[in-house]
């Protein structure tokens, strides 16, 4: 595997040259900012051999999927006919939001070849493609080794179900009257001026309340029909707390409150294992006899279906306060 990867600059697009039979491992981060994204090398295939910085099981794909703050490392051997190949990405978005759907691009460039040859374009899934994200995600596995074991909870001490959604909130300056505001439960965070933990330390009153919902407040079909007249949405600096060393598991569920979409959801001081997802609402009877929890993919960073929902679990065993996208979980 060559590691001294040489990256020219040629005509506004970087080329990365390469030697014939030489492997190649590429670190791919997403750096969007909402936007999942579908990578390719056009005419080689790829091995998938880490995310997020832990080792998966290696399996050989023509593209992969990458949510924003996720990182892939990939095996690229270059064994084809010696050339230019685009590397490109293109917008996942099986919702009905508008998206700038230009595709970025780099080269992969044989060692020899002039700057004048024209590169291939690569096969990417179309920018619908539910059946292959939900098919890779379906492939990354834990390695679940006696040197690199999966210790995913097989009991789990405190269950939380979020739902996620854009909702409208009540302004008075703003145009229409109204705004839109994420939210987790209907509960829409509004960052403190003190910092949580100083206020912790201190003791300081006042600057967050720990009564953030185990679950949403009203029950209703989250992935029905846009509820555009909706439940209102609360505001407020809420934190969840978990006792220290307790094992959690968390069902992000989307909403269609305004419009299905999908959420990629970044849990800070932890890695956790996602042991099920699926499309539709969470069924509490049913999905958990589905879940993985012999060899589920651990990670740091998750994206949630379009109209759909991700099972995660991990043991809070981190103390500190830590954003989960727009609620605080507080390890005690």
């Amino acid at each position: 595997m060559d590691k001294n990867k040489i990256f020219v600059y040629v005509s506004d697009t970087y080329a990365m040259e390469v030697e014939q039979g030489k492997t190649y491992l590429l670190r791919i981060i997403n750096a969007a900012l909402d936007d999942e994204l579908f990578f390719a090398i056009a005419g080689h295939n790829m091995t998938v051999v880490e995310v997020d910085a832990v080792y998966t099981k290696p399996f050989t794909t023509q593209a992969i999927l990458i949510a924003p703050g996720q990182t892939t490392n990939v095996l690229v051997r270059a064994n084809q006919v010696a050339g230019r190949y685009f590397m490109a990405t293109r917008t996942f978005m099986d919702a009905p939001i508008p998206v700038d759907n230009k595709s970025a691009t780099a080269i992969f460039q044989y060692k020899g070849i002039p700057n004048t040859v024209l590169p291939l374009l690569p096969s990417l899934p179309a920018a619908n493609d539910t059946r292959f994200a939900l098919s890779y995600n379906k492939k990354l596995r834990s390695l679940n080794s006696p040197q690199y074991p999966a210790n995913v909870p097989l009991r789990v001490d405190r269950n939380l179900f979020y739902t996620i959604g854009l909702a409208k909130n009540s302004c008075p300056t703003c145009v229409n009257g109204t705004r839109l505001l994420a939210s987790l439960n209907n509960v829409s965070f509004v960052m403190p001026r003190t910092a949580l933990l100083q206020a912790h330390y201190f003791n300081i009153k006042g600057v967050y309340r720990t009564d953030f919902p185990d679950k949403p407040a009203t029950t209703f079909n989250y992935t029905g029909a846009p509820l555009t007249a909706n439940l209102g949405t609360l505001t407020g600096t809420r934190i969840s707390k978990v006792p220290f060393n307790s094992t959690v598991e968390l069902v992000l569920q989307d909403t269609n409150l305004l419009t299905v979409e999908s959420h990629p959801f970044h849990l800070h001081g932890y890695n956790f294992f996602v042991v099920g997802t699926g499309i539709g609402n969470f069924d509490p009877a049913k999905d958990p006899l589905k879940y993985n929890l012999v060899d589920p993919i651990e990670r740091n960073t998750v994206g949630v279906p379009t109209g759909g929902w991700t099972a995660i679990r991990f043991r809070a065993d981190n103390p500190g306060m830590y954003v989960l996208q727009e609620i605080i979980l507080f390890i005690t």
